[in-house]
């Protein structure tokens, strides 16, 4: 870590009396004596158990401000930590696959990186409201490090920074509790799978001031896919001090440390082999993730309704795969199917910083809450590629493979260094505990420049970029609520290219009943996106759009309705449209864009009776629409209906075995095809988990 970065990340708890992210407690209204809600603002918790609960109530919403789900004016959707167990979900990709308006999984067996669309458009994410990137060529995050991961839908740059108008993700990390707790896990299964789990902490001191948490993940297993592995090492390790009641400091390391493959690399076009048979070479067929990143959490109550917060983090990583991918089937009779090589070895290093103070207050029938801020992000990489199409032919009915490349040292090669401050301010106004007007405008610098490693020639980018959003929201009862918001987005591209733009109308309707757990939200929206560069899932190659437009409607359901009883739903409609008047594409779709989806997971739990626990039975259905796979819609994958399923048995208090089962039918369909194969959608894969928690 470079010296001076060290230096402001350790350091950020005693600077950072004066910034960021964080806890504002009990304060007095100066004014009127009007006593204040304790708020909570991300990075430090939400007032949501997410452990017990798949009903959140509180989230960061479209900003960096914790509100009530019912009142913040944008779809939000919050997967809990008890969901994620009960679904079994061990990918992100896994955890998300149930929520409105996101489709996973549209590379098929493609397994580098979390594959998923939000509203039509790769996600940008945050860890703690700071900023990671792009879901598309980064690492795979382990979902098991966090205790809720949170679906920002729609545009949300003057919020967070940079991001696309379909949605963003922020991960919110498990922290330090101030009391004893744990779990211990062990799991088996399909593609000879073995993994070991734990998580637990305590105080360190009597009087609670000092506490800590270890989490950590043993995973060693294939994947479907002959010559294949899917190993897995991370360990996660936290410190919270709270020397006072008005202040909290937590220090989180986390160590991910993967070693698998990158897929199956295709099956030839028009054949149906399993999905284990492989194509691509054992010789050159690697994924690997190593990754450090530190975090730091500062919160501070200053009393009288202010207070201040402060994240900082610090990342290393370095990523590679490689493999020989399919690159084209011949139809004469041969059995023979070109390929190529390809591969990439990337370094990255990330330090990133933000500061706020937030003020409350109330004046009668108005209560007014203020946030404003300032971030930093810092990120450099460098990735060298190796690209060689003339990989040796093979046979796909009698496979013979002739090892990796002669040589792989890398033909292509870039260094990336980025630089983005930003200033920001929130303002939510509410009145007569009805209505609440919310306000962000946000204005981001971007510096920005990537440099050809093999021929030196540099492209340089300055730019400056404001974005606003606005939003009403209206409880009509103290369970129903209505809301409108314009939002805005922008997202750089690359260096020497424009920033992408993106604006949203959104319109909807929630219900949270008193008399149960539960949230229904049903919303409107019309966004688009312009000054984009997008590449055909076909040829991969670049093609500038002038614009693309979706309209959708999502409906949502989460619900605890009897103490046995759960349900969670799921429908999206998206009418996506290319605009470029007189252009080849003009009218057609995006690739990757359903135009219906819908979920529907529902658990039962038997109660014990006597020697005999309880027994908890789960279900669930998915059905993705067909969509296009090249921009010239000509090629599309299948429509299909998936179910899942888990049992859980409680042994004796405490003490669980759980089975999860993903797409138990073994429903097979082409989830994606270029110009070399097709790929399928995951195979059925079934697990049994022995869980002791105290």
């Amino acid at each position: 870590m470079a010296g001076w970065q060290a230096v402001l990340l350790s350091c950020t708890a005693l600077a950072a009396i004066w910034a960021t992210s964080a806890v504002a407690q009990d304060g007095s209204d100066a004014a009127g004596g009007t006593q204040l809600e304790t708020i909570v603002i991300e990075g430090t918790g939400n007032g949501d158990d997410d452990a017990r609960t798949i009903v959140a109530k509180k989230a960061t919403g479209v900003g960096k401000m914790p509100t009530e789900v019912l009142q913040t004016p944008a779809s939000v959707s919050v997967i809990t930590s008890k969901e994620v167990q009960d679904r079994g979900a061990s990918t992100v990709e896994q955890v998300v696959q149930y929520t409105a308006g996101v489709v996973t999984d549209f590379y098929g067996s493609d397994d580098r990186f979390d594959y998923f669309d939000i509203r039509g458009f790769t996600p940008y994410t945050y860890r703690d409201g700071l900023p990671i990137g792009r879901t598309f060529g980064a690492a795979r995050e382990e979902p098991y490090a966090f205790e809720r991961i949170e679906i920002l839908k729609g545009a949300s740059s003057a919020g967070f920074g940079a991001a696309e108008p379909g949605g963003s993700v922020n991960y919110v990390t498990k922290l330090p509790k101030s009391e004893r707790f744990g779990e211990v896990y062990g799991t088996v299964g399909s593609f000879s799978h073995k993994e070991a789990g734990i998580d637990f902490g305590d105080n360190i001191t009597e009087d609670d001031t000092l506490s800590y948490r270890l989490t950590g993940i043993y995973q060693n297993a294939d994947a479907e896919y002959d010559h294949s592995q899917d190993n897995k090492k991370f360990i996660m390790g936290g410190l919270t001090w709270r020397p006072t009641d008005l202040t909290s400091l937590s220090f989180v390391f986390d160590h991910l440390n993967t070693d698998g493959v990158p897929g199956s690399g295709g099956h030839p076009l028009g054949s149906d082999f399993d999905r284990d048979r492989f194509f691509g070479e054992p010789d050159y067929y690697f994924r690997t993730t190593n990754r450090n990143t530190y975090n730091v959490m500062l919160d501070h109550d200053f009393g009288n309704g202010l207070s201040f917060g402060s994240n900082a983090r610090y990342m290393k990583s370095d990523d590679a795969f490689g493999g020989a991918y399919l690159s084209k089937t011949y139809t004469d009779g041969s059995n023979l199917a070109d390929r190529y090589y390809f591969g990439s070895d990337k370094s990255s290093e990330q330090f990133v910083i933000d500061a706020n103070l937030m003020y409350e207050t109330r004046f009668n029938d108005l209560e007014s809450r203020t946030l404003a801020g300032v971030d930093y992000n810092n990120f450099n990489s460098q990735n060298f590629g190796l690209y060689i199409p003339g990989a040796p032919s093979i046979n796909w009915m009698n496979p013979v493979y002739s090892g990796g490349p002669a040589s792989t040292a890398p033909n292509s090669g870039t260094r990336n260094d980025q630089t983005t401050k930003g200033i920001y301010v929130q303002q939510d106004l509410t009145f007569f505990d009805r209505l609440t007007a919310s306000v962000g405008l946000r204005n981001d610098w971007l510096d920005l420049r990537e440099t050809n490693l093999f021929t030196g020639v540099v492209k340089e980018g300055d730019y400056s970029e404001f974005t606003k959003r606005f939003g009403l929201s209206y409880r009509i009862t103290d369970e129903l609520a209505a809301y409108v918001s314009y939002a805005e987005s922008v997202a750089p591209p690359g260096a020497g290219n424009e920033p992408t733009t993106g604006k949203q109308y959104e319109a909807g309707i929630k219900y949270q009943p008193e008399a149960f757990p539960a949230l229904f939200t049903a919303s409107v929206y019309d966004l688009t996106k312009g000054n984009i560069t997008v590449y055909d899932s076909v040829t991969y190659l670049p093609t500038t759009v002038e614009e693309v437009r979706h309209r959708g409607i999502e409906l949502e359901a989460k619900a605890e309705i009897t103490d046995n009883i759960g349900l969670i739903a799921a429908y999206t409609y998206i009418d996506s449209e290319i605009k470029e008047p007189g252009g080849a594409n003009d009218g057609n779709r995006l690739m990757r864009v359903p135009e219906h989806m819908a979920s529907i997971w529902g658990t039962y739990t038997l109660p014990g009776n006597g020697i005999r626990g309880d027994m908890t039975f789960g279900v669930g259905a998915r059905y993705v629409d067909s969509y296009f796979t090249n921009i010239t819609n000509t090629i599309a994958s299948e429509s299909a209906v998936v179910f899942d399923a888990s049992f859980t048995y409680e042994i004796r208090e405490n003490t669980t075995l759980q089975l999860n089962a993903s797409n138990i039918f073994d429903e097979k369909h082409v989830a994606s095809q270029d110009s070399g194969g097709v790929y399928y959608n995951p195979g059925r894969a079934v697990y049994a988990t022995l869980r002791q928690t105290w």
